[in-house]
């Protein structure tokens, strides 16, 4: 009889949490160690031990730490992420990576995004091309540092971001068929109003006419935010059609500004994106790790107060307080710069 190695099941099965629910472990693993399929069934099983060079070829493709192979409970947790590169098409990278990773989310039959928020999520600003072309330029001058925009200024006529438009698309169209709740704070805007702000004030935005423009799309978008969160739906600007639309919890917690961590369940797993260098995120599906960042997400909502679909006074109350930000803005621009 076959003895099994049990940490070695527990190993594949920390596999199995890390691929998407279409693919098959077996077959991932039968390709990623070159073998058979008959020989990645007898290693799945635990009827075969795994030599070491294998372990390693595991463990780099699927981004799990080997501590998991021996049964080590150790404090290491392993993150994985696409660095900035620092060369020219460095966001082109960034861009196609948000898609993947939403992507990949999408691709399982059973998911849900968890957003604690400090800015409002990048896809709200892709609703209007100006404010994503705005977004595009600043991340890109200021965050990125390409030395192509180093002394340029912006105009939204010159429309230099439209090679991004059709991945803006997807971002877009895959974030709004995943089930989500966001927990937001009355800070949630002042990132991108205060980004408007310094352009606006050292002369990068070279037209006022398109600085009260960002200001009217930051207003659309707090206006569609509302919509979404009063029918507790995801759907795109000017969408009737609302059968298929997933859920929209938003909720606002007063006490605690988020940090914009990312956290998705998956089917059976859990995975955890923190956010670092403005835009970046790592990501891990440490077990350990999530259950216990699940486990504050939920306290969290807890203490967090639901404005969609019920808490009507609050949910006015809350947007009318994001406008009111926007508008004092186009107020004085209004009467001093136009």
């Amino acid at each position: 009889m076959v003895q099994e190695n049990h940490s070695q099941i527990l190993f594949f099965k920390t596999l199995k949490s890390s691929i998407p629910s279409y693919s098959s472990l077996v077959d991932e693993v039968s390709e990623t160690l070159q073998i058979s399929v008959d020989s990645a069934y007898r290693r799945i099983r635990g009827e075969k031990l795994l030599d070491f060079d294998e372990i390693f070829t595991l463990c780099k493709k699927f981004n799990v730490s080997v501590d998991k192979l021996f049964g080590i409970n150790s404090n290491t947790v392993v993150f994985k992420g696409n660095q900035n590169n620092f060369k020219n098409n460095n966001f082109q990278i960034w861009m196609e990576d948000v898609l993947a990773q939403l992507e990949m989310v999408n691709s399982f039959n059973s998911k849900h995004i968890y957003f604690l928020l400090k800015d409002m999520p990048p896809w709200y600003h892709y609703y209007h091309h100006e404010l994503a072309a705005f977004k595009f330029f600043f991340w890109k001058k200021s965050i990125l540092f390409n030395d192509e925009l180093k002394e340029e200024k912006f105009r939204i006529s010159d429309n230099l971001f439209s090679k991004y438009e059709e991945v803006t698309r997807k971002i877009i169209k895959t974030y709004n068929k995943i089930p989500s709740t966001e927990i937001w704070n009355l800070e949630g805007i002042n990132t991108t109003i205060r980004q408007i702000d310094l352009y606006h004030e050292m002369g990068i935005i070279l037209y006022p006419k398109d600085t009260l423009r960002l200001y009217q799309c930051m207003l659309e978008v707090v206006d569609h935010l509302e919509k979404m969160a009063e029918l507790g739906k995801k759907f795109m600007p000017g969408q009737t059609q609302l059968d298929n639309s997933p859920e929209y919890n938003f909720l606002v917690n007063e006490y605690v500004l988020g940090d914009n961590t990312f956290f998705v369940k998956l089917d059976d797993t859990k995975v955890t994106y923190l956010n670092y260098s403005v835009i970046y995120f790592i990501g891990t599906s440490d077990l350990t790790f999530n259950e216990g960042m699940f486990s504050n997400l939920e306290n969290l909502i807890k203490k967090s107060t639901q404005i969609s679909k019920v808490g009507e006074k609050e949910r006015r109350q809350f947007f009318n307080k994001l406008r009111k930000k926007i508008q004092v803005r186009i107020d004085i621009l209004s009467k001093h710069d136009l």
